[in-house]
């Protein structure tokens, strides 16, 4: 089964923050071995760093109306600011390997099965 791995970060508590490093640089090597050890064992198969949130838009489509707000919606002190994909056997695993994430100690993973995997 494939599961997300979302990578929320607390700005407050890291000093106001908005990225827990700074997005848009080419990467051309792994970000850390956390990357490099679950690719090898072919449980670890992509990820995405989000831009800041100032940059998000809300969309709805009411009545063929289309709304558009800056985002995000809810006053929250963490965001997503990452998406990991990985496969393994079941959701404990899952929960086990987000638990090696090296972010998991200074945000919050949450971990979601993907529909119909």
């Amino acid at each position: 089964m494939r599961y997300l791995l979302m990578v929320c970060w607390d700005a407050e508590r890291m000093n106001g923050q908005t990225e827990p490093r700074p997005g848009g640089e080419p990467r051309d090597e792994e970000p850390v071995p956390w990357v490099g050890d679950l690719r090898a064992q072919g449980i670890w198969l992509a990820f995405e760093l989000l831009a800041p949130t100032r940059r998000a838009r809300l969309l709805r489509v009411r009545r063929g109306k289309k709304m558009v707000d800056d985002g995000p919606f809810g006053e929250t002190k963490e965001t997503i600011v990452g998406l990991d994909l990985i496969q393994c056997d079941s959701l404990d695993e899952a929960v086990e390997i987000a638990a090696t994430h090296p972010m998991a100690e200074a945000g919050t993973i949450e971990v979601r099965p993907l529909w119909g995997h």
